[in-house]
């Protein structure tokens, strides 16, 4: 064979060797199922990462089980990743809450962590990964505590990230945040039976405000391949705004709500704008697979792609977008739980605050006031218990911890006032002298003070009408480190698909929620430690870090198959019958003959 002829095989081998490397990386990003993210297979199966395999290398060396490593993520774990698999990687977390607010106080300022579950969740992995999180300072005392670059260092007692604020204006804050994110798109992907409202104007403040923080990204971001983790609904049009000015970067949006049918879905005016936002992410995630497929069903309808259902990837563009599902936890609470006192005192001091008769079994439901959350349909079941079951009327008490939330927009204060009213009326038909069946409290509480409430209650009632997933479950079964309380959960909360030991109920049905009530007061202690047992180790091992690792995994895969790509582009233009004989000659001059 001639040496034209050698070096065209070459050639044609590197596209080979090219391509075969391809098909494994694209074989290893199928789509896994969502109750197990990130999970590491062994005994000859094909591990997630090279990131992976070092973390279980890393366990096996310091003498640990390979079960150990599949249970352990960490601060640590997130940190190992990062370093191996995306080293030099610049985390950039945008959302428009931030995870610190300064407000004044008199003559000084009082710092508030907000009770989010999305501050929750992403709170523990920005300091992990040392990154910068990107917010709206809505915080009376906000700017005054930042530099000239509208920065502040946080945590302030030991400091890990980097919060950068961006500022709204009133007219800018009430199209973007109030009027489309949350009378527009909050109503529309809530199954709750209220009607969504879209008007012009605030569609057109929320794209000024998503290019806003495109700018700010732009500006934070320390080099052209930052991996920016988008957050929620208040942002669908940002991930394709990056995209256009950082095409190197890795853009991971999560929705943290659900996400309609194509039928409820082609309400939005701006329907097709959205889902072209949304698309310039390299990954979309959901917290479960029945949400990530009526996305990839809306894109089907409404855009020209190409849905490649076997890897769960979009194609629309020119560029290929991952649509997974990746359930959100917590971090698991060891250190909070070290500070606050045992079960029994919880107790005594919850019933103290709230004037709470010592000898009544104790209901409890913690969240924002809103429409989607069940609260009213609590009431009916607290009723219909009554009415079945007049023996418990003064040995029952149900506690809302409800948060004031979006209180100028009128279906948020209807639900104030319907609940009120709920309330005084059961209170006035089944209350006596020192007894109120149903207490609300309409303030805000700390993460500890929450945790207090969770240690010293008998049933924690999470009925959402419809919901992403629902960490205030998570977080009562964590709470719970006696084994003891139980759960009843809406079938509509994502939770449901992992905490099956809770009472599943539907939170439209009063009688069925009677009856769960029922059974959740007479449950023994025996049956509630098994229940809770098991949903505990759920919880601990599928946390928050396991979460953020899942999609940092998936990035690092995506980095790599771009890397892949440039080199397979690069084989074959070189390996074209024009560039044999430049090859021959690169070739002899490297001394490869």
């Amino acid at each position: 064979m001639t040496d034209q002829g050698i070096d065209l095989l070459w050639g044609l081998l590197l596209v080979s060797l090219g391509l075969s490397a391809l098909a494994v990386f694209f074989s290893i990003s199928r789509h896994r199922r969502n109750s197990t993210p990130a999970t590491v297979h062994v005994a000859g199966e094909d591990v997630a990462s090279e990131a992976a395999r070092k973390v279980l290398r890393e366990f096996e060396k310091n003498g640990q089980s390979v079960d150990a490593a599949l249970v352990t993520w960490s601060p640590e774990t997130l940190r190992k990743i990062l370093h191996e698999d995306l080293p030099e990687a610049q985390v950039i977390v945008v959302s428009n809450r931030e995870p610190y607010i300064h407000n004044t106080k008199g003559d000084g300022v009082e710092l508030v962590v907000p009770a989010s579950g999305l501050v929750s969740a992403m709170e523990p992995i920005t300091r992990a990964c040392a990154g910068t999180w990107i917010a709206y300072g809505g915080g009376t005392a906000d700017r005054q505590m930042v530099d000239g670059d509208d920065r502040v260092q946080v945590p302030p007692d030991n400091p890990s990230y980097t919060l950068r604020r961006v500022w709204l204006s009133e007219e800018e804050y009430q199209g973007y945040y109030l009027g489309f994110a949350n009378e527009g798109l909050w109503p529309l992907c809530h199954i709750a039976f209220t009607r969504p409202i879209f008007r012009e104007s605030d569609w057109d403040a929320y794209e000024a405000v998503n290019r806003k923080f495109a700018d700010t990204v732009v500006a934070e971001a320390r080099n052209e391949r930052p991996i920016v983790l988008v957050q929620d609904y208040h942002f669908a049009l940002l991930p394709r705004m990056i995209r256009e000015r950082l095409p190197e970067a890795i853009v991971i949006t999560f929705w943290h709500i659900p996400w309609p049918n194509s039928e409820v879905y082609s309400i939005c005016p701006w329907r097709e704008r959205i889902l072209d936002g949304l698309l310039g992410s390299s990954i979309i995630g959901f917290h479960t697979q029945f949400h990530a497929n009526n996305f990839t069903e809306s894109v089907d309808r409404f855009l020209e792609s190409r849905i490649e259902r076997a890897d769960a990837a979009i194609s629309y563009g020119g560029q290929t977008t991952l649509v997974h599902a990746y359930p959100i936890s917590i971090e698991w609470p060891l250190q909070l739980l070290a500070k606050l006192p045992d079960v029994a005192e919880c107790r005594a001091r919850v019933r103290d605050r709230f004037g709470l008769p010592a000898d009544a079994k104790l209901c409890i439901g913690v969240e924002r006031l809103d429409y989607t959350k069940g609260i009213l349909d609590r009431f009916h079941a607290l009723e219909e218990l009554f009415t079945r079951h007049p023996e418990l009327i003064g040995k029952v008490v149900f506690l809302q911890i409800a948060a004031p939330s979006r209180g100028t927009l009128p279906a948020y204060r209807q639900l104030h006032d319907e609940c009120m009213r709920y309330a005084d009326d059961l209170n006035l038909r089944y209350g006596a002298d020192g007894y109120r069946p149903v207490v609300i409290v309409a303030e805000h509480h700390s993460q500890k003070a929450v945790y207090e409430i969770y240690r010293a209650a008998d049933i924690c009632m999470v009925t959402s009408l419809h919901d992403g997933m629902n960490l205030v479950a998570k977080e009562f079964v964590a709470a719970r480190d006696d084994e003891q309380g139980v759960l009843l959960l809406s079938t509509f909360a994502g939770a449901s698909r992992e905490l099956l030991e809770a009472l599943i109920v539907n939170p439209y049905d009063a009688a069925m929620m009677s009856g769960a009530l029922s059974q959740a007061l007479t449950m023994s202690a025996e049956e509630q430690r098994e229940r809770m047992r098991r949903m505990r180790e759920i919880v601990r091992d599928n946390n928050v870090y396991r979460w953020a690792g899942s999609m940092l995994l998936d990035a690092a895969r995506l980095r790599k198959r771009g890397e892949l790509d440039r080199v397979t582009a690069n084989a074959e233009r070189l390996a074209t019958p024009d560039n044999v004989v430049p090859i021959f000659e690169r070739k002899q001059v490297a001394g490869l003959r």
